[in-house]
């Protein structure tokens, strides 16, 4: 398993939930809750990213992207150039995932894609960070 760089292109939209500290809370029958916190690091991250109006050439290049990472059981790395672009510096490295995170961002769902007109499509794209290994 290795990291495999996604294209660089800029999104047109994209949003971004930083994900969970795995725990569960219990409640008690006078309504005291307790909660057991099983970890210190964040999982479940959600990145989801659409491109529009990009050329056709560029949406197969996510889908390649897509079948590389996926068959080798890889994860996409981002750069500040394209997924974090638009963002001040200190949110790229939440969007991203670096600084200690532990995250990998994979493929939550296969790419989907839109044909807008001849030679244009709008291409959405899941990801999900969970940790590895970690």
């Amino acid at each position: 398993m290795a990291a495999v760089a996604f294209p660089n292109y800029r999104p047109t939209s994209r949003r971004y939930s930083p994900g969970e500290f795995p725990q569960r809370q219990f409640q008690a029958q006078n309504g005291a809750v307790t909660t057991l916190r099983y970890g210190n690091k964040r999982s479940s991250a959600r990145l989801d990213l659409t491109f529009s109006n990009i050329p056709d050439a560029h949406a197969y290049a996510i889908l390649d992207n897509y079948e590389d990472v996926t068959v080798a059981n890889d994860w996409v790395t981002f750069t500040t150039d394209n997924v974090a672009v638009g963002a001040q510096s200190n949110l790229h490295q939440y969007i991203r995932e670096v600084g200690g995170s532990g995250l990998h961002w994979r493929y939550a769902e296969p790419p989907q894609v839109e044909s807008v007109r001849p030679g244009l499509s709008t291409v959405s794209v899941s990801f999900v960070g969970e940790l590895d290994g970690v």
